[in-house]
């Protein structure tokens, strides 16, 4: 979860993932695997500071790391939790979806049905919301054409750094967005609003009477033991073991870069809060492919991706073609300092999860940018492919 979203190459880069000239030696648990290695170890070269990778495959499970835990130096443990962003969107929907198993949510009733006191347009039903086709306003800012941003709260230099320990209700988030005129009319159009999970976690609070952490706690993170998965609310520590993620920009000067490690995720709220590790997001999307969260038929729904994005009800889908294992599913996300990655095919032989971690460059430098994107696609295309395939950009969508 970003706060807005840059073409750059053949993926789309989440404008937070600032990232440091700082290279590395991959370490790895297992044996072989050594293209991974090779390709984590350029990815650290090209500009990243610290990276974390879980794969399951034909070959069995094997974790790596490559790169620093922090700018001074430090290990990356392949065990650290790290900010998953809008990979959050996927344990929220799982939640809306066993509640409508349970007859108490109908995916096509307006929202407003169930949120009176909002004011939302009649016309957004519960499933736009989780396709993200509901034109609300991201309350993250939205992205123009000429590349120009329509701000949202302080998410940007200066005013994030000095707003970053600062506390957000949902009620103050949703009001930002409904300030703003509707991008499009409700079913019409695509476009990734934060602004929707932000409503989905209010609607599971509605029809539960609990907060929607309560919800997927009880629903998601403790059946499935997961125990290296938190939910912070309000605070602004990282359980260790953790790397350092850092958020750099230019105020009319030299770059600037403060540890963006710490920060009050409350702003994220059910759009982007979890804290978590590749192991535990492993359980969780191999669960949710296996049927073990949703029966198939909700869990197709699921997958079914909308007519106008490759984006189901929480989910992004991946095609990476026949010689990278077809379609795909997951989500990612990203928090200043965080990039994370969640993929699974849907009968589980090949699932992936990985953290990346930033440091001290400037992505708005082309050539950084470009060696960070060739990079990056070598480590996806390496872990998904059997053989390079003539195309060698996956154009893996990273989450705003």
């Amino acid at each position: 979860m970003g706060v807005s979203r840059r073409k750059i190459g053949g993926v789309l880069l989440a404008a937070t993932l600032a990232v440091g000239l700082t290279g590395g030696t991959a370490n790895a648990t297992g044996d072989g695997r050594n293209d991974l290695r090779q390709a984590m170890s350029s990815l650290t070269e090209a500009g990243i500071a610290g990276v974390q990778l879980r794969i399951h495959d034909e070959q069995g499970d094997w974790t790596g790391s490559a790169g620093v835990r922090e700018l001074s130096g430090g290990r990356v443990a392949t065990n650290g939790r790290f900010r998953v962003g809008s990979i959050t969107k996927s344990f929220v929907s799982t939640v809306v979806l066993q509640l409508v198993r349970e007859g108490k949510v109908v995916l096509d009733r307006p929202v407003a049905d169930y949120l009176p006191q909002y004011g939302f347009d009649p016309r957004i039903t519960v499933r736009m919301l989780l396709r993200h086709e509901s034109g609300l306003f991201n309350y993250t800012g939205e992205g123009h054409p000429d590349g120009t941003v329509e701000p949202g709260i302080p998410l940007f230099g200066p005013d994030f750094v000095a707003n970053r320990f600062r506390s957000y209700t949902p009620d103050e988030l949703i009001a930002v967005s409904l300030s703003k005129p509707a991008r499009f009319a409700p079913g019409t159009s695509w476009s990734y609003s934060n602004t929707n999970y932000i409503v989905a976690g209010q609607l599971i609070r509605k029809v539960t009477g609990t907060p929607w952490e309560f919800q997927v706690r009880r629903r998601v993170i403790e059946p499935l033991g997961l125990r290296g998965t938190v939910i912070p609310g309000n605070w602004a520590g990282l359980p260790d073991p953790h790397a350092h993620g850092y958020y750099t920009y230019r105020d009319g000067g030299p770059l600037t870069v403060v540890d963006a490690t710490r920060v009050n995720p409350s702003w994220a709220n059910s759009a982007g809060q979890i804290i978590s590790t590749t192991r535990d997001l492993d359980t969780f999307v191999s669960a949710l492919a296996g049927g073990r969260l949703l029966p198939p038929d909700l869990l197709a729904q699921m997958t079914a991706s909308s007519q106008f994005a490759p984006y189901g009800l929480g989910l992004e889908l991946l095609d990476a073609g026949p010689t990278c294992g077809g379609v795909h599913f997951g989500h990612t996300g990203g928090l200043h300092g965080f990039q994370s990655f969640m993929f699974t095919t849907p009968d589980r032989s090949t699932r992936i999860e990985m953290s990346l971690t930033s440091g001290n460059a400037d992505l708005d430098d082309p050539a950084v940018a470009a060696r960070v994107i060739e990079a990056l696609n070598n480590v996806l295309l390496t872990a998904f492919c059997d053989s390079p395939p003539a195309d060698r950009t996956l154009g893996v969508p990273l989450a705003a």
